[in-house]
């Protein structure tokens, strides 16, 4: 099972709450709210950077599963997630630099790159959900068109009604096999299981 779509809510939310943390020490300009965001914010970038690790483990896993477009999207959000995690990585730094040093101007560059990345943390949130729901999902119901309609092909050469069946039973279970396979890979194995029981 994949850890990515676990770990997803981790770099959405964590970002967020740095922001929180960071806009009221710029209205409080208060020593222990500065340390509080600092915080927030390097724990934002470690939970960029997981979620850069986890996706890299995941892609390749739903890769083939794609279309064209969903692969060349699927490329587009690796790269993005790559660049999120290094600018909050920076970011977190600044941050801290800023705080250990008691220089405002630092921290209010972090906070403003911070906005900046939480935003774009949104977008690639969205790009992830396309990937999956609009390239991923639709996968199965195409795989499953083309081998029926190459079992329908196959059953309509051949006058034989036991070949004829056979073809459509080969079908269903390639089918099966290629619903698991893809079950498997988004994590939804056991329901399926549980839902059959």
């Amino acid at each position: 099972m994949m850890l990515h779509p676990a770990t997803v809510h981790f770099a959405i939310v964590l970002p967020v709450v740095a922001s929180i943390f960071g806009f009221i020490y710029l209205i409080t300009r208060s020593e222990g709210m500065s340390k509080i965001s600092s915080r927030a914010t390097l724990f934002a970038a470690l939970a960029m950077i997981g979620v850069w690790y986890t996706g890299n483990d995941a892609g390749p896993q739903i890769y083939n599963f794609l279309s064209t477009q969903g692969k060349e999207e699927l490329l587009e959000h690796k790269t993005l997630g790559l660049y999120l995690a290094i600018a909050m990585s920076i970011i977190a730094l600044l941050k801290i630099v800023g705080c250990k040093m008691k220089k405002f101007t630092i921290e209010l560059l972090a906070i403003v790159l911070l906005l900046i990345a939480t935003v774009t943390t949104f977008v690639q949130g969205k790009m992830g959900g396309e990937i999956v729901y609009n390239y991923g999902m639709p996968f199965k119901a195409e795989a499953t068109q083309k081998i029926l309609k190459k079992a329908y092909e196959n059953a309509a050469k051949t006058e034989e009604s036991d070949e004829k069946v056979e073809f459509y039973e080969d079908a269903i279970d390639e089918i099966d096999s290629l619903s698991q396979k893809v079950n498997k890979v988004y994590g939804v194995e056991e329901e399926a299981h549980e839902s059959e029981e």
